[in-house]
């Protein structure tokens, strides 16, 4: 069994499909999601889609991010909605868009809605890593976290926690392209809704598959 994470896709559907394809997922593979699934790039619906068959197949471990709280939170607050927006909201929206329209929250299906609340977590842990979207304090257990934290905390100098296991994360952007490895943290967002490419690191072999939005593939290691 392989233990697979994917980084920040941000709306990049192409490079998800293009990238899935690539990993070419196996019986009992896992394959962990580490959130900012919507905005900025094009097809959040798509997106979703995606992860929601993944799931159903019984591959996905979705971890939920920042962009997905803002949404959920937006949704509901109009104050947070206009900024929202301008962090990427009016791309995820328009995704949902009828022909000729704007898209709104109602243009969201259920299904979308209940993955975004329900299904998705806030960590993953196996016996040697444990996954996050931004970050963790270190001298915390996983289940005490604060959601900020979690959520929001940039990739910068991090320490190591008191867990003893290696942190996955995503969240901080290397806008070189290439994950950023510390020895006790690995950030795999690499920036896949600007220059960059959409990472999936199998995290015992060190092995990394990338795609872009032109369905383009390299792969490499850690």
């Amino acid at each position: 069994m392989r233990v697979l994470a994917i980084g920040d896709i941000h709306g990049c559907s192409s490079a998800l499909d293009a990238l899935v394809d690539a990993v070419a997922l196996r019986p009992g593979d896992q394959l962990v999601t580490l959130g900012d699934y919507v905005d900025r790039g094009p097809d959040s619906r798509g997106v979703l889609d995606r992860l929601i068959r993944l799931a159903d197949e019984g591959y996905l471990v979705p971890l939920r991010g920042n962009h997905e709280q803002m949404l959920l939170r937006a949704r509901t607050n109009p104050d947070l909605k206009a900024m929202w927006f301008r962090v990427g909201g009016v791309q995820t929206l328009a995704s949902y868009a009828p022909p000729g329209g704007r898209g709104t929250f109602d243009d969201i299906p259920a299904a979308h809605w209940t993955f975004l609340e329900r299904t998705c977590a806030t960590f993953h842990e196996t016996d040697t890593h444990f996954f996050v979207h931004a970050g963790a304090a270190p001298d915390e257990p996983l289940a005490r976290q604060r959601a900020s934290v979690l959520l929001w905390e940039p990739f910068i100098n991090p320490r190591p926690h008191c867990s003893g296991k290696v942190m996955v994360c995503g969240h901080t952007a290397q806008r070189d392209g290439r994950p950023r490895s510390v020895g006790h943290a690995i950030c795999i967002d690499t920036w896949a809704c600007g220059a960059g490419w959409l990472t999936c690191l199998d995290v015992g072999s060190g092995q990394l598959w990338q795609a872009n939005q032109e369905g383009k593939i390299q792969q490499g290691w850690l």
